[in-house]
């Protein structure tokens, strides 16, 4: 489908989300605020901006290789509950073995819709669901974008504990996200040809594309959340804005996998997230779970900016819809 197509269609089913309750910037449910993740997609549906995003870490290649990434995301909502965002990588690639020469290119374009299904603010508790589709063809194929499509539905929730009673008041601050997707490539395998450069005979190789479950979590203590809602301790106004976390990124081939294997790959990622009105700032590191997973911690940080709260009457609006109402993580 062509951008101008996919933007006529999408007006239309926004027409048809038109939401009759206000929009609150962020995704704040009750007193509970999640903040956007590094390494998995946060439950919420905002206008904001991801960039940059950028990480470095070894891959599990053998010999491995220095992968740097640079990324940028925009999210922007057709609806207070309706939301399309695109992204868009920078890969450079140098080889640890100099006599592999290295590479750099974009990978593929990919386009997310997501749509919050169900919000409850008593129980902190957030539901959406979204299609991702990763473009085919957009990106080099020195750095491994694939010329196919391959679509990803997935399921995201947030959870809150604020409403464990007062003799667990100091657990209240916890919250948990995840998510869970289903990747579908568009073409099944790939075979290429090739004269064998003895004997002259043609031959083939077939490598078969998986179908992948994309899976993961975080969990998190708000300092925001224990300062507003819990008990303010005194602590200095930075700590205050701190969110420390542990991600899990996850990947697991579960059919179509005779020459991928079935093995899990993916990091533990541990780190914090500074928190402002308008703002946040994260870093974190990347443990791979594995060795096919990478040969050494690396390293990944974003800006994120609130673009809802940036410019609540503008590019911070929901194209249908009313002007959003500024939400503060600090203002409980």
């Amino acid at each position: 489908m062509s951008f101008r197509l996919m933007r006529t269609s999408l007006a239309g089913l926004g027409a048809a989300l038109i939401p009759f309750h206000p929009g609150v910037a962020h995704e704040i449910v009750g007193n509970r605020f999640f903040p956007a993740t590094l390494s998995i997609d946060d439950p919420g549906v905002n206008d904001e901006l991801s960039l940059p995003t950028v990480d470095s870490f070894k891959t599990g290649d053998d010999p491995p290789a220095r992968q740097r990434d640079i990324s940028a995301e925009f999210s922007k909502r057709i609806t207070d509950d309706f939301a399309i965002s695109l992204g868009s990588t920078y890969t450079f690639l140098r080889s640890v073995d100099p006599t592999i020469a290295g590479a750099s290119g974009f990978q593929n374009l990919e386009t997310t819709f997501k749509y919050r299904v169900y919000r409850n603010p008593e129980h902190e508790f957030v539901l959406s669901a979204g299609l991702t589709v990763e473009w085919g063809g957009t990106g080099a194929s020195s750095v491994g974008a694939d010329p196919f499509n391959t679509y990803t539905p997935t399921i995201y929730f947030g959870k809150g504990l604020g409403d464990l009673p007062d003799t667990l008041s100091w657990l209240r601050p916890i919250a948990i996200t995840g998510q869970v997707g289903y990747a579908i490539p568009e073409r099944s395998s790939t075979t290429t040809f090739a004269l064998d450069p003895d004997t002259g005979a043609l031959t083939a190789d077939t490598e078969f594309h998986p179908r992948v479950l994309n899976w993961g979590g975080t969990i998190q203590y708000s300092m925001p959340y224990l300062k507003s809602s819990v008990m303010d301790l005194g602590l200095p106004d930075f700590i205050n804005h701190l969110i420390p976390l542990v991600e899990a990124s996850l990947q697991t081939p579960v059919s179509n996998t005779l020459t991928s294997g079935t093995l899990t790959t993916g990091t533990i990622n541990p780190g914090v997230i500074w928190v402002g009105n308008t703002f946040q700032v994260g870093v974190e590191a990347l443990i791979p779970i594995n060795r096919q997973s990478g040969s050494n911690v690396g390293v990944i940080a974003q800006l994120h900016l609130y673009l809802d709260d940036i410019d609540p009457h503008g590019i911070g609006k929901p194209l249908f819809g009313g002007a959003v109402q500024p939400a503060s993580p600090f203002a409980r």
